[in-house]
């Protein structure tokens, strides 16, 4: 039987076959051990073969389908290499705040990094705008100036207050969009907009460390009644990047990408070389500080700070 891995708990995977029936799986042992790096064999958006146990209610997961694409983070158990967040993405949406919990640009950067190194196209959404001062909105333009110059889409929204939710609705008909960021950010209270049956528990930021708390444990697909999917996942209080070898990393950077066969050497790090295009660009403004010191900071392997 053949089934869509919609929700992981760890040990036990919930799988959708094609009439919607869901079936709670485990991994077969063998499955388990086969050259997996990852903490999770499986992740949620892959396609999967199972068989039922037998007198159970249970199946088996015994094949993986080959994955169009996927995304992964450095894995919080040190025994393995990474985690994967989820696969089979159309595209990836980061749920961005400036306060209440502030997420940086380094964060933000290095998600960008990951998706652009995965092949899955990113957007950025600005959420909790109806609690900016003019201030903030000022920030935030220039925000979104920084990202949409290099091709990134940022729109801004409201969960609570609704603020352009019919634009989000749009942005993911008929695709499969995994929805990240820091905990309280207001993923799950933007999902609970987009699908208000759902009821998604919140959870206020904490006062005390303006941290968001996770009110998501697992990751978990669900369908959109304009077509489509929506893949919840935990909060990530940090994102180390990971899979990509120095000499590749301009590449994951749009606007280093297109100026990297002007510099002089081939070889050039971007750092201290004569004839770099990119420090040239750099100097002249062409790119963002900011985001060169994201560059520098993966390079340098300082790339897990929240």
């Amino acid at each position: 039987m053949q089934g869509l891995l919609i929700k992981s708990t760890g040990s036990w995977y919930q799988v959708q076959t094609p009439d919607g029936q869901r079936i709670d799986c485990r991994i077969k042992g063998k499955f388990r051990m086969q050259g997996i790096t990852t903490t999770n064999p499986v992740a949620v958006g892959d396609v999967v073969e199972f068989e039922m146990e037998p007198d159970q209610e249970s199946g088996i997961i015994t094949k993986l389908h080959q994955r169009k694409n996927y995304i992964i983070r450095k894995a919080i158990n040190l025994s393995k290499q990474a985690q994967i967040i989820a696969a089979n993405l159309d595209q990836a949406l980061l749920v961005v705040t400036l306060a209440s919990p502030r997420t940086s640009l380094g964060f933000i950067d290095r998600f960008l990094v990951t998706a652009e190194a995965y092949d899955i196209p990113a957007r950025l959404i600005f959420n909790k705008v109806d609690l900016f001062s003019d201030e903030g909105l000022e920030i935030l333009a220039d925000l979104k100036a920084v990202y949409e110059k290099i091709g990134y889409p940022c729109f801004e929204v409201s969960a609570l207050e609704g603020t352009n939710m019919s634009t989000v609705q749009e942005l993911l008909k008929d695709k499969v969009t995994l929805f990240s960021g820091h905990s309280g950010v207001g993923k799950s209270s933007l999902i609970n907009a987009l699908l208000p049956n759902l009821d998604l528990r919140t959870h206020m930021v904490s006062e005390w460390s303006d941290k968001g708390m996770h009110t998501t444990t697992f990751a978990e697909m669900f369908e959109l009644p304009q077509g489509g999917f929506i893949i919840d996942t935990p909060g990530i209080r940090e994102l180390g990047v990971i899979d990509i070898e120095k000499n590749e990393l301009s590449h994951f950077f749009p606007e280093m990408r297109s100026r990297l066969n002007q510099c002089r050497f081939n070889n050039c790090r971007h750092i201290n070389e004569p004839g770099c295009a990119v420090l040239e660009a750099l100097e002249e403004g062409d790119i963002e500080l900011s985001r060169y010191e994201s560059y520098l900071s993966i390079y340098h392997g300082n790339d897990t700070r929240a």
